[in-house]
């Protein structure tokens, strides 16, 4: 009874943490096919999750659309945020909100608008004349055609940018320029299999008589970029890209080498030591009936354990495949709140299988054989001892430590080995979870 108090003490203060961090699942509809389109008289009162080969939306969503596919068309709104990613994301329409793209090829239209911030990622990014960016545009990308306007801040990374829109805010931009890569092919030379055409951006930075900067102008590159005049109303800044000579790795001495392994093999026999003494507080018998599995059945417990090491993976794909096909029956079916939940299940079901068998594979397994091997070298020194609650487990954990880091000192070619005994440690430790859980459900049916 004392124990199940311990027990339900932890188990509440987890409880507390958790509701702490935990926010609540939301409704959203749940679309997928080969090809999904939303049609212009469809309004999506709800978020909208989509996996599809083509998604064209010519409708209207209400919340959040978050779509994965290869080609991605918007010509109608999104109400909230925009989650985008696949070899083509096409944005025509209007985005309320924010809009975070990522693809190979990612094109606002004449008659695109992002009424907050766009974030992209990809390798060619083109804002065409006449789109409308009201908050900032921050990017990575291999190059990028600004056409369109932008009412905030412009930030960039890119070997190719050319800036013929107008922006009110500032822009900066690390374009990579060096004498090497005036040269370089242009990126529509690589990219031959895009539905959409690809702008040709001279490398480095190109600004249009055209275009109009109202905030300030900096620029990273090895070399001054011609600049038209009147086309910045602050300040031009260039900034040479920093090279650290001493950020160089310099390899560890030998005498290193061995200070961090004594270093950690003493921190895990503290941390396995504590761990150990926690259970034993908790659990006394859990962990001596686990010993006494590996002791009575060691073959079978490595046996055991490698089927177990394997149950695990299985049940994560298993977990996964319900929880997507969950969520797009239900979304198929519009009920978003079963499918949220069913998402919302399976993540919380792989985060909770995940820890276990963490905890399991770090701690647990070697507490246990450690545990088994103490009383093996007590019960032949001191009998005694061999039956006392600790030190057998402190003992075993130790020496057991001790035998696997030896076999991975640094430097000594025989690594291989200490890996294979800490993975024959782990087997046996879950062999004989196996076998005590398989007990005790034949023991309860029998009951």
């Amino acid at each position: 009874m004392k124990t199940i108090h311990k027990f339900l003490s932890i188990f509440a203060l987890l409880a507390l943490f958790t509701l702490t961090f935990a926010t609540p699942a939301l409704a959203f509809d749940g679309r997928g096919g080969d090809k999904v389109t939303i049609e212009a008289d469809e309004v999506i009162k709800d978020d909208l999750y989509v996996t599809a080969n083509e998604f064209v939306l010519e409708g209207t969503v209400e919340g959040d659309l978050i779509v994965f596919g290869q080609t991605i068309t918007i010509n109608g709104t999104v109400e909230g945020d925009l989650i985008a990613a696949g070899q083509v994301v096409i944005i025509n329409g209007t985005v309320a909100d924010d809009a975070r793209i990522a693809g190979a090829a990612l094109q606002l239209g004449e008659n695109a608008v992002v009424g907050s911030d766009l974030l992209v990622g990809g390798a060619s990014l083109e804002t065409q004349k006449g789109s409308l960016v009201e908050g900032e545009i921050v990017f990575g990308s291999g190059q990028a055609l600004l056409d369109g306007d932008v009412t905030g801040d412009v930030l960039g990374g890119t070997a190719a940018l050319e800036l013929n829109g107008f922006f009110g805010g500032n822009v900066e931009a690390y374009v990579d320029a060096t004498e090497g890569t005036k040269s370089s092919p242009p990126m529509s030379t690589y990219m031959t299999n895009i539905p959409i055409s690809i702008p040709n951006v001279q490398p480095g930075l190109t600004i249009a008589d055209s275009a109009k900067i109202d905030g300030n102008l900096k620029y990273t590159s090895t070399y001054d970029l011609p600049i038209p005049g009147n086309v910045v109303g602050g300040k031009v800044t260039r900034t040479a890209p920093q090279v650290n000579t001493q950020a160089q790795y310099v390899p560890p001495t030998p005498a290193e080498k061995v200070g961090n392994w004594a270093l950690d093999m003493v921190r895990a026999m503290i941390t396995l030591v504590l761990f150990g003494l926690l259970l034993g507080w908790l659990f006394p018998t859990f962990t001596k009936t686990l010993s006494d599995k590996i002791n009575s059945q060691p073959w079978g417990s490595l046996g055991w354990g490698l089927i177990a090491w394997s149950a695990f993976f299985v049940a994560l794909l298993v977990i996964v495949l319900v929880m997507i096909s969950g969520g797009i029956v239900f979304g198929l079916l519009t009920l978003g709140g079963l499918s949220g939940t069913v998402i919302w299940l399976g993540i919380l079901a792989l985060f909770g299988l995940t820890i276990l068998f963490v905890l399991a594979t770090s701690y647990l397994t070697k507490i246990v054989v450690g545990d088994m091997v103490g009383k093996w070298i007590l019960s032949r020194i001191n009998p005694a001892l061999a039956e006392h609650k600790v030190w057998p487990m402190v003992t075993g954990v130790v020496i057991l430590i001790l035998i696997i880091e030896l076999f991975s000192f640094p430097l000594l070619p025989i690594g291989f080995f200490g890996w294979l005994i800490n993975f024959s440690v782990i087997l046996c430790g879950l062999g004989a979870i196996w076998i005590w859980g398989r007990e005790t459900m034949q023991a309860r049916k029998t009951a």
